[in-house]
């Protein structure tokens, strides 16, 4: 395979900020990415969804950018942007023409010292989050299937088990003090990484990056959530209740390998192995061939991501909604057949040759895909995560490799491994609508 490399410069601010810059001058455009270590699992107890209502908090004006500026100057300025929360980081991100990118990083700096954290925000925001969860979740067909539904039953540990949306109770009890406090604990420059990615330099970006962030205080380093599970040692069961799709659901997910272990590699190409798309394993047997399932997808972390952004428990799940006249336990032993085929039966050579090939194109795919208007958004996700999880952004040139040096003995061992009744976790999504099979 030839080797390819992604320009990278990285650098830490006094303040402890993280600074990474990939310069690509092919076009007149920067993308900027502000991550931070705070999470859905990382949020303290009884603060449940505060992350994801940070997301929205993030955009209601700061000390000298009113309400809505930060998104006026950025649509005005030829721009698009937005945010998100993950397990792990929460996420802002703006692509400007590269002559705007002074104005980017003066927003960001700004809201990053001084947000407007003030109690009409608290309401409107939790209202607006509350909002979200009842149209996303509550009222629809699988909302939060099962995202939601599968870590109350996988995990034991409340980092790793609560409801990453919020308690409405916790939205509701929040003060104004609880969501200031969060702010100063978790919205710190050293608990943060500032990404540019495109038409600049390192030196031009580190430069920037010192005048518009370096007199920001460091704040005292937040004490993170442990967010680490004991090994499971008995099969979990969990049954919800789906008010209105049809058809019978069910989610199985197996405890993940820790990341950057030899075991992640060879899980990373068994998952491919069963979930990649219509080629895949469980689509092929369960939808195409079988006819149980009108629908079977997964794969590693797919509950809350990707292969590469999780840093701690995670898991190899399988979504399937089946065909009303299959029970569950028939669903189950046929997907179970699929899974005990490849501890039993090693994987070809040949086979094997052609996940690697995907997982390859899938790969360079990420590095240059944009989303939501945001060019190279996942060279930028991957730059961050390897920075705040592992302190390497350089792992984006080199974690490929770590794939492709995975064996036919690697595939068959970590199926052997993982692919046990006492590793995994099941939740039956169950139509309350009558006729459908029990």
């Amino acid at each position: 395979m030839t080797q390819f490399s992604v320009p990278i410069e990285s650098t830490a601010l006094p303040n402890g900020l993280r600074v990474v810059v990939s310069p690509d001058r092919i076009a007149p455009v920067t993308t900027v990415g502000v991550y931070y270590n705070i999470g859905f699992r990382l949020e303290p107890h009884g603060r449940s969804g505060f992350a994801h209502l940070f997301e929205h908090m993030m955009f209601q004006g700061s000390a000298n950018a009113g309400k809505m500026m930060h998104i006026k100057l950025i649509n005005s300025s030829g721009g698009v942007l937005n945010g998100s929360t993950h397990h792990d980081v929460t996420n802002y991100y703006e692509t400007v023409p590269s002559n705007a990118l002074e104005r980017v990083l003066w927003l960001e700096a700004d809201r990053m010292r001084a947000l407007k954290v003030d109690d009409e925000n608290l309401r409107n925001q939790r209202d607006v989050v509350k909002e979200e969860v009842r149209v996303n979740v509550l009222n629809q067909p699988y909302g939060g299937f099962p995202w939601l539904d599968m870590p109350p039953v996988a995990f034991r540990h409340w980092p790793n088990a609560h409801n990453f949306y919020g308690d409405f109770a916790d939205l509701d009890s929040a003060s104004l003090a609880d969501v200031q406090a969060f702010f100063k604990t978790y919205y710190t420059p050293s608990n943060a990484i500032l990404l540019m990615l495109g038409d600049l330099t390192p030196e031009e970006g580190f430069r920037l990056a010192e005048r518009y962030f370096a007199d920001i205080p460091s704040g005292p380093a937040p004490r993170l959530a442990d967010s680490s599970e004991l090994p499971q040692t008995e099969e979990r069961r969990g049954t919800v209740e789906e008010k209105f799709g049809t058809l019978p659901a069910m989610a199985i997910g197996y405890r993940a390998p820790r990341r950057l272990t030899p075991e992640w590699y060879a899980a990373g190409i068994l998952d491919q192995a069963l979930h990649s798309g219509r080629a895949g394993r469980v689509y092929r047997r369960l939808v195409l061939e079988q006819q149980i399932a009108v629908e079977a997808d997964g794969g590693m972390n797919s509950l809350g991501g990707d292969l590469f952004d999780y840093n701690g428990p995670t898991l190899i799940a399988t979504r399937i909604l089946h065909k009303p006249e299959y029970s569950a336990e028939q669903t189950l032993a046929a997907f179970d057949a699929v899974v005990s085929e490849m501890k039993e039966k090693r994987i070809a050579e040949e086979e094997l040759e052609q996940i690697k090939v995907k997982f390859r194109s899938d790969y360079f795919s990420m590095l240059e895909g944009g989303h939501g208007g945001v060019p190279r958004y996942g060279l930028m996700h991957l730059l961050a995560c390897f920075s705040l999880f592992d302190n390497e952004p350089g792992l984006v040139n080199s974690v490929l490799g770590g794939f492709m040096e995975v064996s036919p003995e690697d595939v068959e061992s970590v199926a052997r491994q993982l692919f046990v009744r006492h590793n995994r976790s099941i939740v039956i999504r169950q139509p309350a609508k009558k006729g459908a099979a029990l």
